[in-house]
């Protein structure tokens, strides 16, 4: 037997969760958004969730057939057996032409005509659940606010005498402006669809209201699919803290863990910056490669290459990551930036964290993932949010950034996030003697000493390889080196 102070979950994992788990009861709800936004999916979730808990529950529609509703159900591979649908509509005299008063506005009787059906049907079934779809028609039937507003508050007086929680549904269609229901509601939900000018269009969420009750502000994104809604609680690092040790984790090459100053810190994030092929993607997998060896979990996330493109690659340089994806350690996964909203990504980052215990996560590019930003000025408010809670988990997380431009002091990074980042790796090429080379810096370290030094480095079938200093030259990092020495000391070749 359900106690008068058990919430009313809703069915959505994540809006309950925004909730703080779900609706109080015997209080009316207004639902709105435009038409497609995902009203009406949220409002069947919402009743199926009572249904399956063994609660009486009915669905008002008055725009909408009962035929209709059932098949937009069927899309979603439910059945709404257990389901009360009551479809509202004029009584058939207020439809006959011939029975239309001059006296009497035809909406006088049909405002009344709805609301007594309505009424009535509460009453002999008595549910706990109702859903009314929607207030757009009951607002054109009521033709003044103060009608409306009347209207609504017999409403909440009759649901809460019966002890009834109710959704309000609103399209919004007729008076996009009337705040009527906001003032009378305990709790209001904004539904939004963004087209963007390229990719599917994107929805969110709002709380607008809910009395007496703590909730998640701002906006959460949501995705309308086959088997409805799922909602993307936005993520605050602030509730999430895990005791961790701070151990070094290292890359297994020593000459690379020494410019580190003997390796990464547990809960920390290195930022990887450098030109396109200069070998940001090969580090960070070195160092996603250790961490599997030693028996943690991993998660990969790349946005700008095909995930098997990427297993191939690796593997042509001596680091084979189809065993560790075959045994569960590694989660490699690909990301459509078109496709996916900030949310849910940031969704499947906890997923690897929390359920798949990944202790080390690469985000191979931000260069992909700014693109997934419906603007782009909030960025780094995302990753400052993301890399916090990593960070708090105790997770060793690797970032890459390609900068534009292949040489020179033009290079520019798309985004700055070196001042979010613990460490920050700079990986430039460099000329000598006629052909090109690579080298490796770091150029800022939160925890710990680390090297100053620049060092060659260098990529071939055995992986990677960190040479000496390149105390010989001067300018590397600005991609104009000169050679300042009596002798250099490179990596495959020695001349003096």
């Amino acid at each position: 037997m359900m106690t008068t102070e058990e919430k009313a979950k809703i069915g959505i994992a994540g809006l309950d969760d925004i909730l703080a788990g779900g609706l109080h009861r015997k209080r009316v709800y207004l639902v709105e958004g435009q038409p497609g936004t995902g009203k009406t999916t949220l409002a069947l979730q919402f009743l199926i969730e009572g249904r399956d808990r063994g609660e009486r529950v009915l669905y008002f529609t008055l725009a909408e057939s009962e035929e209709e509703l059932r098949h937009s159900a069927a899309s979603h591979g439910w059945s709404l057996d257990g389901i009360e649908v009551c479809q509202v509509i004029p009584a058939d005299a207020l439809l006959d032409d011939s029975q239309q008063q001059s006296l009497l506005y035809s909406s006088d009787l049909e405002l009344g005509e709805t609301t007594k059906a309505i009424f009535a049907k509460v009453e002999a079934f008595k549910p706990s659940r109702v859903v009314l779809d929607s207030l757009s028609e009951i607002r054109l039937l009521a033709q003044s606010s103060l009608r409306y507003r009347r209207q609504i508050l017999a409403m909440k007086h009759r649901f809460s005498q019966i002890g009834t929680t109710v959704l309000l549904l609103d399209d919004m269609t007729s008076e996009a402006l009337d705040k009527t229901v906001h003032s009378v509601a305990h709790g209001v939900f904004k539904l939004e669809e963004l087209a963007q000018d390229y990719g599917p269009e994107r929805r969110r969420l709002r709380i607008l209201k809910y009395r007496g009750q703590r909730y998640r502000g701002g906006y959460h994104d949501f995705n309308l699919a086959h088997g409805g809604l799922v909602v993307f609680p936005a993520l605050v690092a602030a509730e999430h803290k895990v005791r961790f040790g701070r151990d070094k984790v290292g890359s297994g090459i020593n000459s690379l863990d020494n410019l580190l100053g003997g390796g990464l810190e547990r809960g920390t994030s290195a930022l990887v910056l450098g030109p396109a092929g200069a070998g940001k993607t090969l580090m960070t997998l070195t160092f996603v490669v250790a961490a599997l060896k030693r028996g943690e979990n991993a998660a990969i996330f790349a946005f700008d290459e095909d995930i098997s493109l990427l297993a191939a690659r690796a593997k042509s340089l001596g680091l084979d990551l189809t065993p560790w994806r075959e045994n569960g350690q590694l989660q490699l996964l690909q990301v459509d930036a078109a496709e996916l909203s900030p949310g849910e990504f940031a969704h499947r980052v906890r997923n690897s964290v929390e359920k798949h215990k990944a202790s080390c996560v690469l985000i191979d590019s931000l260069n992909g993932y700014q693109l997934s930003m419906p603007e782009e000025r909030y960025l780094i408010l995302h990753m400052h949010e993301l890399l916090t809670y990593l960070n708090r988990s105790g997770i060793v997380t690797f970032l890459t950034v390609a900068q534009h431009g292949l040489v020179g002091s033009a290079m520019q990074s798309p985004v700055d996030l070196t001042y979010l980042s613990d460490t920050v790796i700079l990986l430039r090429y460099f000329e000598a003697r006629g052909s090109v080379r690579r080298a490796v810096s770091v150029i800022k370290k939160r925890d710990g000493a680390h090297e100053n030094t620049i060092r060659e480095l260098r990529i071939s079938s055995e992986g990677l390889e960190v040479g000496d200093a390149l105390e010989s030259f001067q300018g590397v990092l600005r991609g104009a080196p000169e050679f300042v020495g009596q002798q250099e000391t490179l990596l495959g070749k020695t001349a003096s």
